[in-house]
């Protein structure tokens, strides 16, 4: 099974920009997705790109962030711009398919994730 491993997050001021890396420890042939939960709150679906780079957003996230991938990398990316304090989450990456009612993952389980905490 291949490993996920999140970095990038940390402490931003509103309106700043962060970026988040999801390296693999190995190729990563399916689509990938970025995926945050804030205290309290569910889980949800941030990004997701397919493995020919196709991509698709959350509303609330469009216009400000930007998924990509580096195939030969094995990594996965989310540019976060324009950052609100309600970004502010635990941000997670996995391996997903789309199914008939969207986007699901392929692995049961999570990585630690990385901390996006935006400030007022």
């Amino acid at each position: 099974q291949v490993q996920l491993v999140e970095s990038g997050g940390g402490l931003v001021q509103a309106g700043g920009s962060l970026r988040l890396s999801c390296a693999a420890s190995g190729s990563i042939l399916n689509a990938m997705a970025w995926y945050r939960q804030a205290p309290g709150k569910q889980r949800e679906l941030v990004a997701a790109i397919t493995s020919g780079g196709t991509t698709s957003y959350a509303e609330f996230v469009k216009g400000r962030f930007t998924i990509s991938r580096d195939n030969a990398k094995n990594t996965v990316y989310l540019q976060m711009s324009n950052l609100e304090p309600e970004d502010t989450a635990v941000y997670y990456c996995n391996v997903v398919t789309r199914g008939p009612t969207g986007w699901r993952t392929l692995r049961p389980y999570w990585g630690q994730g990385t901390q996006v905490t935006v400030s007022s």
